[in-house]
């Protein structure tokens, strides 16, 4: 036997993902297998482009693009199945046959229109399109990368447009860096169209002007913004996508959007775009459906190709190609627009084929199996990698249902790069109790396992509602506690026991979600306040209203309405998260569950929170234990009278630990329906 066949074999060590959880070991080798094919399409990647951020540049590439050396627009296209392309527009009196483009042996087309026939006729502003031939006939189209469409107000056809503005946006935020401002994320998730208080879409600069100062001043650190990708329905709320590199001209111009940008970070507010690359809108006329005539450019072919439930394509991602797009489509909105990160939405469809509808995910088989998307999931592990690579701080967050694992941990440590994940079962929990259980029935047991049942080491953004819950069909928790209250009996001395009990719950299930839910918070614009009505769109059933499609500040600002006190509260509640950094300390740790009280006490990093739910009971000389003896000074309580609540507590007081049983414990007066936040002051 030879020397070396003696020497042991080294055991190989398990991935981090797999120390940290010992259920995973028996799919180890699925995680290797990622993270091998992963680094195999790198390498292939790096052998034909340079780099990954190289790749990421087709964008730079296709669609019309201005030569300054040659003097003049490339436009270039990639239609491999096409027997001809036609450029058209107002430029050539939309003549279908003036303008041919040359097809490459890579299936790219193009043509170069030099400033010297084309100067006067080709300038910005001018409308134009792309006229594709095949073996199915013919149809005018928009370039896949076009960076700005518009759309006619007669006809209501939207037509690409040549954006080449005189003189280019100056920016002013050099110096802001997302990790200097963002220590722990507090999101508000906005819709730009939908901000304004007069029914109508509103703008980019307007929300840069009126809004923001309004969110930085509620102590928020990061705007997620959405249906910013242009889309053809304005009721989709942005999700249907047609133009993955357009800025909807609904509410302005590109310029606008980065002076919103600008603005933000001049405010020291993180951006984030709700990113849409899960699916893409089936309209031909706009988006990318059937654009070479193949029937699978884009998309996978047949019956794959389309979402059972959304109604709209779906992204073949094992192509290089559509992986170039896609990957171009983010280093673009960080690059051009200065955005500091993504919202990735729908995840838990790509992850999967059968795309998470009606399945429980109840098993790690599930993850693992026969059903994991491979491809979607190289795509987001090459996703993570780019934007993480291309802008350092960058915030990813994934929007996903199935609880994988390892889906936001580091992609050394096996898993797939994100940094957090949404909690979306804790707005679904919310929902369900205030439907189906009784205040009085209310499990604190369950209640504390909702909101702190997540897997160790992955951030989460904790959320009472988002814009799902706001949505017509559904109600905010607002509404679900007020019901018609809402309209009636707001007045800060209404004496409404509907409306009392609603705004006390509104702030006790906001704090506990934050306190307890994550590493990072979100809320919905306008439901910090208690928006008094859902979220509609104009549409036909709703005879093209622009009623729900507002938002309703004045109610806010009216310091004779419960409204403001309810956003005095929210602003209350994140500054002291922010001041004590809350969010970034390990997982709250539950020092009492008392059912008969129903009574929740819990510490988390430096702050002491006492929640009781009771619909009645207010217990004088409430006992019970904390792990750190020494004088302890109540910073938050929900029932201050600047929060409309009774102020049955007395704030001043400084309260000292005694011995009881040969433990240490505090004695407070804990109202119904009340949480205090305290800390050890010495």
């Amino acid at each position: 036997m030879a020397p070396e066949m003696l020497v042991p074999a080294l055991k190989t060590p398990h991935l981090p993902l797999v120390q940290q959880d010992a259920w995973l070991t028996p799919y180890e080798p699925v995680l290797r297998q990622r993270l091998q094919r992963l680094d195999d399409r790198l390498q292939e990647i790096q052998s034909e482009y340079g780099s990954l951020s190289k790749f990421a540049t087709a964008h730079q590439q296709l669609g019309l693009n201005y030569d300054a050396r040659r003097r003049g627009y490339w436009y270039r296209e990639w239609a491999p199945a096409a027997e001809a392309l036609f450029l058209i527009g107002d430029f050539n009196g939309w003549d279908r046959e003036a303008t041919p483009l040359q097809r490459q042996p890579d299936g790219v087309w193009e043509i170069f229109l030099a400033d010297k026939q084309y100067k006067e006729r080709l300038t910005h502003g001018s409308r134009y399109k792309v006229h594709v031939r095949s073996a199915h006939g013919a149809k005018d189209r928009l370039p896949a990368t076009v960076r700005r469409a518009v759309q006619d107000e007669h006809s209501h056809d939207f037509a690409a447009q040549v954006w080449r503005p005189e003189t280019p946006f100056a920016w002013t935020d050099q110096k802001f860096r997302v990790h200097n401002h963002v220590k722990e994320p507090l999101i508000y998730e906005a819709h730009v169209g939908m901000a304004t208080e007069e029914g109508r879409v509103g703008t980019y600069r307007e929300f840069a002007d009126q809004i923001l100062p309004r969110i930085q001043a509620g102590g928020y650190n990061c705007v997620q913004l959405m249906a910013v990708m242009e889309h053809p329905y304005y009721g989709s709320f942005g999700y249907h996508v047609a133009n993955f590199f357009a800025v909807s001209s609904r509410f302005g111009t590109p310029e606008d959007l980065k002076y919103l940008i600008n603005e933000a970070h001049k405010r020291h507010l993180a951006v984030l775009l709700d990113v849409v690359h899960s699916h893409a809108v089936k309209n031909e006329a706009e988006g990318l459906a059937d654009f070479d005539g193949s029937g699978d450019q884009y998309f996978h072919e047949g019956p794959r190709g389309n979402h059972p439930g959304w109604d709209s394509k779906l992204f073949d991602y094992a192509k290089p190609e559509v992986q170039r797009f896609l990957l171009s489509n983010l280093r673009y909105w960080l690059e051009e627009f200065h955005f500091d990160g993504f919202r990735f939405d729908g995840i838990t469809s790509m992850l999967y084929h059968h795309h998470g509808e009606g399945v429980a995910f109840s098993s790690y088989d599930q993850y693992f199996g026969p059903e994991a998307d491979e491809d979607a999931i190289l795509y987001l592990q090459l996703a993570t990698t780019l934007v993480h690579e291309l802008k350092k701080g960058a915030l990813l967050i994934a929007e996903d249902m199935s609880g994988l694992p390892g889906l936001c941990r580091p992609i050394s440590e096996g898993g797939i790069g994100f940094d957090y994940r949404l909690g979306m079962g804790i707005p679904d929990y919310w929902i369900k109790l205030l439907k189906h259980t009784r205040d009085e029935n209310w499990n604190l047991h369950e209640l504390w396992h909702t909101l702190t049942n997540r897997r160790a080491g992955e951030k989460t953004v904790a959320y009472a509602e988002s814009h799902d819950q706001a949505l017509v069909g559904d109600k905010t928790l607002a509404h679900w506690l007020l019901d018609k209250a809402i309209y009636e009996h707001m007045h800060k001395d209404d004496p409404d026991p509907i409306t009392d009990r609603g705004v006390a719950l509104h702030k006790l299930i906001r704090l506990l979600t934050l306190a307890l839910g994550g590493e990072a918070y979100l809320n919905f614009i306008g439901n910090e306040f208690g928006h008094p009505e859902w979220v509609d769109f104009p549409r036909e059933g709703n005879d093209w209203s622009y009623h729900f499609a507002r938002r309703q500040w004045s109610l806010a600002d009216n310091p004779d309405l419960k409204f403001q006190q309810l956003a005095a509260f929210d602003h209350a509640q994140l500054h002291l998260a922010r001041k004590q950094h809350l969010l970034a300390h390990p997982a709250a740790h539950q020092l009492n569950i008392d059912t008969d009280n129903q009574v929740l006490v819990f510490e988390r990093g430096s702050l002491l929170f006492v929640f009781n739910f009771h619909v009645s009971r207010s217990i004088p000389d409430y006992h019970f234990f904390v792990p750190h003896s020494g004088h302890y000074r109540i910073l938050l309580s929900t029932d201050a009278p600047e929060f409309g609540g009774h102020n049955r507590v007395d704030t001043s007081l400084t309260y000292e630990t005694f011995e009881e049983d040969g433990i240490d414990k505090l004695s407070l007066y804990v109202t119904s329906r009340t949480a205090l936040v305290l800390m050890r002051v010495g």
